[in-house]
């Protein structure tokens, strides 16, 4: 690597990067019922707004992961600079459901574009441990959605008598700082090719790579994971809050287990290999959703704890494993694959979101509306009625969520004892 080439900086401004990304989930997953209240949003606008991130994502991270070769890293990264400042901007002065949908598409690309050029430059720069360097380096993306849950509870402003904040764009522009921050140390900085383009692989054995049986199966199974992970995390406040008073510190837990699970992602990756991490993540997984779906009180924060194991490694043992099982994907599986994830997230969300609102209009007496039940005129057992219904709503759609790593299980322990018998094909001595 060229001498010129500060691998360090490149990495904590990554980090400082990813951390934005990571900000705005968790302020976000604060604020969603926040802006129900101000801009009167029901829970499909909402789904349909918090999806907007989870689709432009997709779109910025594979445009970006076919031109990264081409254009560099760096013009990659400016971007998303610009396009964080625009959304975060625009998310500050909105004032109603089109500017937070706009806003947040324009963070979403902003989102896409880190990873775009991030993932493969952490494992350019690190080719010798990609697996636990993705790790540590997507150990900010939990990070930062627990400094963003702390930040709405600690420095949010309630208004009187509610848990809505009256504070709000505050607590949105503290993600300004960040973004100044990775932007100035980006275009400042040389970078290196991607790995794929310095290995001298072509572009046509690139894409002959990604027609692998193998690539295709990580596709799908990104689906399950993400969905897992992300639509969890990001719902959770608005699932559990009328079963539990601390549904935001169940995010707060849930992330804090990630950014621990991460930071020691090396040991662990050696023990178990990939596959068996992948493994060993969906059981966790399932068992942290089945205890969030079917408890209450102190349980639930048992649930977020071991859901919180269990999904920590998802989503950069699933990038490391196509890294270094298939290298010639190169910089398109690897943003392929987080494309194909967000873009299950946010169809998953949309329908969800309808769901919800549905299954909250059902338990209501009948001929009930919803509107009507959380208006401000609501008579006390009219929001007593409606709390019962969300309670009983919330569960509902995490318990239908738990269908998905229960898959994830015998899938993952197929692509395990796959990979254990191809291991040891490849060692078999030859007489």
């Amino acid at each position: 690597m060229p001498a010129s080439i500060q691998r360090n900086k490149l990495f904590v401004a990554s980090c400082m990067a990813l951390l934005v990304t990571s900000l705005s989930f968790g302020i976000r997953a604060g604020l969603l019922d926040t802006w129900k209240h101000s801009f009167g949003l029901t829970q499909e606008d909402a789904g349909i707004i918090t999806s907007t991130a989870f689709w432009g994502f997709p779109l910025a991270i594979i445009i970006g992961g076919f031109i990264v070769d081409v254009i560099g890293m760096k013009k990659l990264l400016v971007g998303a600079g610009i396009f964080h400042l625009a959304g975060i901007l625009l998310t500050v002065f909105a004032t109603g459901f089109w500017t937070l949908f706009f806003s947040t598409l324009l963070i979403g690309l902003g989102n896409g574009l880190v990873e775009a050029a991030c993932n493969p430059l952490v494992a350019s720069l690190y080719p010798e441990n990609k697996t636990t360097r993705l790790n540590y380096f997507h150990l900010w993306f939990p990070g930062g959605i627990v400094i963003g849950t702390l930040i709405v509870r600690f420095f949010g402003v309630h208004i009187p008598d509610t848990l809505y904040m009256a504070n709000w764009q505050i607590l949105v522009a503290v993600m300004l700082i960040p973004t100044i921050i990775y932007a100035y140390l980006f275009s400042k900085l040389d970078f290196p090719v991607t790995e794929r383009v310095s290995s001298g692989v072509s572009t046509s054995e690139m894409y002959g790579a990604l027609i692998n049986p193998l690539f295709f199966l990580m596709i799908i199974l990104m689906f399950g994971t993400a969905i897992t992970e992300l639509f969890t995390g990001q719902w959770i406040d608005v699932l559990l809050k009328n079963v539990s008073d601390n549904a935001l510190l169940l995010l707060t837990i849930e992330t804090g287990v990630m950014v621990l699970g991460r930071a020691f992602a090396g040991p662990v990756v050696h023990r178990l290999s990939p596959s068996g991490v992948l493994l060993f993540s969906a059981i966790f997984g399932a068992l942290g959703l089945y205890l969030l779906g079917h408890s209450t009180g102190n349980m639930l924060f048992v649930g977020a704890l071991i859901f919180g194991i269990g999904v920590c490694y998802f989503w950069p043992t699933m990038l490391g494993f196509v890294s270094e099982n298939l290298p010639k994907t190169g910089a398109v599986g690897m943003n392929l694959m987080g494309g194909a994830g967000m873009f299950a997230v946010s169809i998953y969300m949309i329908f969800m979101g309808g769901y919800y609102d549905r299954l909250v209009a059902e338990k209501l007496p009948a001929g009930a509306s919803v509107s009507a039940y959380s208006a401000p005129d609501a008579t006390p057992a009219m929001a007593t009625a409606l709390n019962d219904a969300k309670a009983a709503a919330g569960p509902a759609i995490i318990n239908v969520t738990l269908v998905i790593p229960i898959i994830l299980i015998i899938a993952f322990a197929g692509l395990f004892f796959y990979m254990r018998s191809k291991k040891k094909v490849a060692v078999q001595p030859a007489y």
